[in-house]
């Protein structure tokens, strides 16, 4: 069958049942869809239905349903947004936070991660407003880094089936390393702040991370490991991920901003990172079990 319905439940806590994969079929075949045997990748966590017919949006509550096509759904390059996505905190807020600021620098990046700004101009703003804060202070934020579940599974799975892993962020060099480490990405990279080696000058060094380069990265990263950009995975959260979210062969709006997820066919709203195995067609039983820092 042409088409594969995934539906994925939050493994926090699990709400996928048979009466919910009857309602999902039920949908399908409204549509005229022809639906093949239900397929379980883990109990009452995610399941997958084939089907021929109508590959439209899907909408279940509590549940993600995501369309995705049977063939070339395992990917070998996974290209992926840094905060709110792989790990739970906007990096410039935590800093701000020092400075008395985080309201203010956080309002202005709910703007940016909306689209309503542009995201250079913002960015420069932002930092700004960060002139004079202590270099030491960067590894104070980092002690607050809270990483999203799932993510150090999502990237030792892809990694052990042959999978290039790429950390790409419009946040800052300082996290995306640790990150990296601490998730054993492949790769990473990020906008770096400028400092005299004790304070910081307020400004980032040119040029900005934005959309057009994190979407040339997934270009990059796809050329060098001879990947059409059909192989890809990307997953993001905000406006400045929309590029290459819609550029990747599977990109996934990730717990993403509301001007995001309008705009991309796969959301993952309740599932956590692993929900990004489950659309390849992993079932738990595939996973390498990694250990969230």
């Amino acid at each position: 069958m042409k088409n594969v319905l995934v539906l994925i439940s939050s493994a926090a806590h699990p709400a996928l049942n048979d009466g919910a994969i009857r309602n999902a079929v039920a949908v399908l075949q409204a549509r005229g869809a022809s639906v093949g045997t239900p397929r379980w990748l883990a109990p009452e966590i995610a399941c997958e239905l084939p089907f021929d017919g109508e590959a439209g949006p899907v909408a279940m509550t509590a549940i993600d349903a995501v369309v995705v096509p049977t063939t070339g759904r395992r990917k070998q390059l996974l290209v992926a947004d840094m905060e709110s996505t792989m790990i739970d905190n906007e990096m410039l807020d935590e800093l701000a936070d020092f400075f008395g600021l985080r309201d203010r620098i956080a309002a202005i990046t709910t703007r940016a991660m909306n689209g309503e700004i542009d995201f250079a101009g913002a960015l420069t703003e932002r930092v700004g407003l960060l002139k004079g804060l202590p270099v030491a202070k960067l590894d104070e934020a980092a002690r607050r880094i809270r990483y999203m579940p799932g993510g150090a599974t999502l990237v030792a799975t892809m990694k052990r089936h042959g999978a290039h892993c790429a950390l790409v962020s419009g946040g800052f060099t300082h996290f995306t390393d640790l990150v990296r480490h601490a998730l054993a990405f492949d790769s990473h990279a990020a906008n770096t702040l400028e400092h005299d080696g004790q304070i910081l000058s307020g400004t980032v060094k040119a040029p900005i991370l934005g959309k057009e380069a994190k979407l040339d990265a997934l270009q990059r990263l796809a050329r060098q490991h001879g990947l059409a950009l059909a192989d890809a995975m990307a997953v993001g959260d905000g406006a400045n991920d929309l590029p290459m979210l819609q550029a990747a062969g599977l990109g996934v709006a990730f717990r993403a901003k509301p001007a995001v997820a309008a705009q991309v066919a796969a959301r993952v709203d309740h599932g956590d990172l692993t929900a990004l195995l489950y659309l390849q067609g992993y079932s738990r039983a595939d996973f390498v079990e990694g250990t969230d820092p």
